[in-house]
């Protein structure tokens, strides 16, 4: 998958500009930008305070909170000068997305705290599309930004939200702004970065709507793999993922991870869940490397990572995996990651009531109660 990043912030600003452009003789402190509270000119500030703000997280590898400063306008900078500033710091942001390598994270609160590069980007994107749709609203004018950037945003942003035909309604009804036919108005509401989960050796990627399209497509969903990857199951477990995406039922924390090594960079395999957990908390897991990644043991890393952060989590009582009678490798991963083979009985009603191929044997893990 192309690296587009830096490039997709740099047409949002250029839209941006383009729009402002149009207006500059126009009174941008007496009019509110659309729904906002603040002035057009106090929104047009604040697409450069975020372009700045999120550069200096990532160039200076915040951690803990958002790096302690902020940007001033000279007194009497007029709407060319505020126009010139977005396009400074958006310059600078793009600058600071292309130089930093892909495994850097920085802080930010929502949801899981971390972003890299590409949630940056893509939140900075949305900052200038949806700031830029407030002023034009509040001034009165049309603006339709070219449709590949909500789709950039809402496919790395938005997983939870079903994409409907027109993109940018789409991410203007996700974030308040906007209706959208059959769907009910939104009051609140929170993007989303992916999640990551560590391990010893590894980091457990959370895989986004745009990089399971990519894996799906036949591509490398923005990882860069080990010799061999991604094995089958990878490609298979993203179009799973798809699926629930494109119908409305994807929820990033039960969907795909990709395996990467820090020490390297590269991809190693794929794990994840089947889908969200039923109403008895139960969830299926699955899991598989790259031919040359295997014997060394991040298959039962990621497997034990992955089954105590879903168990430690109130929605769930059980994990299950599927494993085919002759894979003795994998069953090996899911014994040493703490499943325990499933009772006659257990995989007797796995067969009868989910279709359960006969060739399958059943493992599964359950909570601990507390205490035990």
């Amino acid at each position: 998958m192309r690296d587009i990043n830096g490039e997709r912030v740099e047409q949002a600003v250029a839209s941006c500009a383009a729009l402002l452009r149009t207006v500059t003789d126009r009174d941008w402190e007496g009019a509110n930008a659309g729904r906002l509270e603040w002035t057009c000119h106090q929104t047009a500030f604040h697409i450069a305070e975020d372009l700045i703000a999120y550069a200096a997280q990532l160039a200076g590898r915040a951690q803990d909170d958002y790096v302690p400063f902020e940007i001033t306008l000279d007194d009497g900078t007029d709407n060319h000068g505020l126009i010139h500033v977005i396009e400074t710091t958006g310059a600078l942001f793009v600058a600071t997305i292309r130089t930093t390598p892909p495994e850097v994270r920085a802080f930010h609160p929502y949801p899981f705290r971390s972003a890299n590069r590409e949630g940056f980007a893509a939140m900075g994107v949305a900052e200038v599309l949806l700031h830029t749709h407030d002023i034009a609203e509040g001034l009165g004018l049309a603006y339709e930004p070219p449709a590949e950037l909500p789709e950039f945003v809402l496919t790395r942003l938005f997983p939870h939200v079903q994409p409907g035909p027109d993109h940018w309604r789409t991410l203007l009804w996700a974030t308040g702004r906007g209706d959208l036919p059959g769907r009910a108005p939104v009051t609140e509401w929170r993007w989303r970065n992916n999640l990551v989960i560590p391990t010893d050796r590894l980091t457990l990627q959370g895989v986004t709507p745009a990089a399971a399209a990519d894996l799906r497509a036949g591509g490398d969903g923005g990882f860069v793999w080990v010799e061999g990857g991604p094995f089958d199951g990878t490609r298979k477990a993203a179009e799973w993922m798809m699926k629930a995406y494109e119908g409305g039922v994807h929820r990033p924390q039960w969907g795909l991870f990709v395996l990467v090594r820090p020490q390297d960079g590269r991809a190693v395999g794929g794990i994840g869940f089947h889908g969200v957990p039923d109403d008895e908390g139960r969830a299926e897991v699955g899991y598989d490397l790259a031919e040359s990644a295997r014997g060394h043991g991040y298959a039962t890393e990621a497997l034990t990572t992955l089954s105590e952060w879903a168990l430690s989590r109130d929605d769930i009582q059980l994990l299950f995996a599927t494993i085919e009678g002759d894979n003795v490798p994998s069953q090996g991963v899911a014994t040493r990651a703490g499943y325990l083979r499933a009772s006659i009985e257990e995989e007797r009603m796995a067969r009868e009531e989910h279709d359960m191929d006969p060739a399958l044997q059943l493992y599964v893990r359950r909570k601990q109660p507390l205490g035990a």
